[in-house]
């Protein structure tokens, strides 16, 4: 069972930058997509971009050219740097191991791996 420890988030104004860290340890190698998810007060967990073993990497439309994902394999971590912040991105970012695009191309846990969430990490934006 992997373990997902993620770290980084905080309070910040807008326009500033934050870096999301997410430490997987309880595995060895894993070739699928690592990445991010968010959840917003009173909305559903979304979205936010995958990464590759190779770098191959994916964004939501709301985050594209604002939003960096990468990934060091030697460490298990992977990071999420966040530029150009507004009130509106302030969620719980949640990372997530082993992802696949399921159904109309929606990236979901792989089967089997419903538990591979982090804790989370807290992000606010203020204005």
């Amino acid at each position: 069972q992997v373990q997902l420890v993620e770290s980084g988030g905080g309070l910040v104004q807008a326009g500033g930058s934050l870096r999301l860290s997410c430490a997987a340890s309880g595995r060895t190698f894993s070739n699928y997509f690592m990445g991010w998810f968010r959840q917003a007060p009173g909305k559903e967990r979304e979205f936010v971009a995958a990464i590759g073993w190779s770098d191959s990497y994916y964004f939501a439309d709301s985050v594209k050219g604002r939003f960096t994902v990468s990934r060091d394999n030697a460490k298990n971590t992977v990071y999420l740097q966040m530029n150009s912040l507004n009130p509106e991105v302030t969620a719980v970012y949640y990372c997530a191991d082993e992802l696949v695009r399921g159904v109309k191309g929606r990236w979901v846990l792989a089967p089997g791996r419903d538990n591979n969430w982090g804790e989370g990490t807290k992000v606010t934006v203020s204005s």
